[in-house]
């Protein structure tokens, strides 16, 4: 009864109807009185604030649409291959590549070689065309073509089957032909290619070019090619073995990726029985030349 009186905000009126002069530690009472119980109220609001709050972060929050469980007919869909990915695998394409088209400073004078190779068809098998060959002083020394079925076997290598035909030097020969070619490392080429030839002759050829990158449009192109036969053929000057090599060096400059200018040297050699034809001829068996030709491609 007292505590409610004391709280009581008429508590002055009270004293002054009662004739009674309220002494300073009493207002002062009932001023902290009062503020305790306001305090200790907003003590109460803010822990229910605090609890209701802390339940409804707790609270797990609830879908209103439900996600259907996932059916076989989903995965189904998922996985099936569109026809979208068939434009790739039935694509066109076409590729040829002048590696060599160049004028040689020969011994025996002037020479035009050259090495073109191309292809068309798919991602997996392509139709290949090469050719090389070589004029001095404006007879054809040496000319040949091949045209070859090419099946990729991985990313960097296919297997390739067909036929060459050679129609220099010597009389024209028919070869069937089957081989590799493809990429040891980045920027190595290399194709290795075996024949078979008329009346049992057989021959196998290695070629192998590497480009080093110098500078942005410096390339250094380091090239070997080796020749071997399985029997000694007179007619057309090639003897059994390792019959001739070749080896270069050319530096161009790509004025842009597809047309490059190169000056280089090569060297040519003949070996065992091929060599003794060449002397019976007059030819030289070994050769230094210096080069100057064109690289392009599209």
């Amino acid at each position: 009864m007292l505590s409610r009186t004391l709280n009581s905000p008429r508590l002055p009126m009270l004293l002054l109807a009662a004739g009674l002069t309220a002494a300073p530690w009493t207002l002062s009472m009932a001023a902290g009185m009062e503020g305790m119980d306001h305090g200790s109220h907003a003590m109460h609001m803010d822990a229910s604030d605090s609890e209701d709050a802390s339940s409804t972060q707790s609270a797990p929050a609830q879908s209103r649409t439900p996600i259907p469980p996932i059916t076989d007919a989903d995965r189904a869909a998922v996985y099936t291959s569109h026809a979208g990915h068939q434009v790739h695998d039935t694509a066109i394409n076409s590729y040829f590549l002048a590696d060599k088209l160049e004028w040689q400073d020969a011994n025996d004078g002037s020479a035009l070689a050259w090495d073109l190779s191309g292809w068309i068809g798919g991602d997996i098998d392509r139709l290949l065309l090469r050719s090389e060959g070589e004029r001095t002083n404006g007879k054809t020394e040496e000319a040949e073509i091949q045209a070859l079925w090419g099946h990729s076997i991985s990313p960097w290598w296919d297997v390739v089957a067909g036929a060459r035909q050679d129609f220099k030097p010597g009389a024209p020969q028919t070869w069937a032909a089957f081989g590799l070619q493809g990429q040891a490392i980045s920027d190595l080429d290399i194709e290795a290619t075996a024949f078979i030839g008329e009346a049992g002759q057989t021959a196998a050829r290695l070629e192998a070019d590497y480009d080093l990158q110098l500078t942005n449009n410096l390339v250094l192109q380091p090239t070997a090619e080796l020749n071997f036969y399985g029997k000694n053929d007179p007619q057309r000057g090639n003897g059994s073995g390792l019959s001739t090599s070749e080896f270069g060096l050319r530096l161009r400059y790509e004025i842009t990726p597809q047309f490059a200018p190169y000056v280089g040297v090569s060297w040519d050699r003949s070996y065992g029985k091929t060599a003794d034809y060449a002397r019976e001829d007059d030819e030289d068996t070994q050769d230094a030349r210096l080069v100057v030709g064109v690289r392009m491609w599209f």
